[in-house]
């Protein structure tokens, strides 16, 4: 049984960072695709970056590419979304979560667990 739990949310003047952490818990195997999504209000939840530990293929949305980074902690079992140079259009729900199949990854994959999210907020 897979937990996520983000942390490291709040508030940030644009041009600003935030790091946020992702604590994960249960069965996560290498081959399986790790991810950061938001959710904008009134918005369709959008991947942000995905990373996947077996080959350390990377991936970006467009929007944040030079400006997140996404990495794991693989002994603590921890997932870190760096986000510098923030924007106002950066403020979302920021939710972890991972892939469904081994293997599979990337910003469109199957993803099956998710946390509760952490509020970013960009003024």
């Amino acid at each position: 049984h897979v937990q996520l739990v983000e942390s490291g949310g709040g508030s940030a003047q644009t041009g600003g960072s935030l790091t946020l952490s992702c604590d994960a818990s249960g069965n996560i195997a290498r081959g399986d695709c790790v991810g950061w999504f938001r959710q904008a209000p009134g918005q369709r939840r959008e991947g942000v970056a995905a990373f996947l530990p077996s080959d350390g293929s990377t991936y970006y949305a467009v929007s944040v590419k030079g400006r997140f980074a996404i990495s794991q902690d693989n002994a603590k079992k921890m997932l870190y979304l760096q986000m510098n140079s923030l924007k106002p259009e950066d403020t979302a729900m920021y939710y972890c979560a991972v892939g469904r199949f081994s293997g599979q990854c990337g910003l469109r994959a199957d993803f099956a667990h998710w946390g509760q999210g952490t509020q970013v907020t960009v003024s």
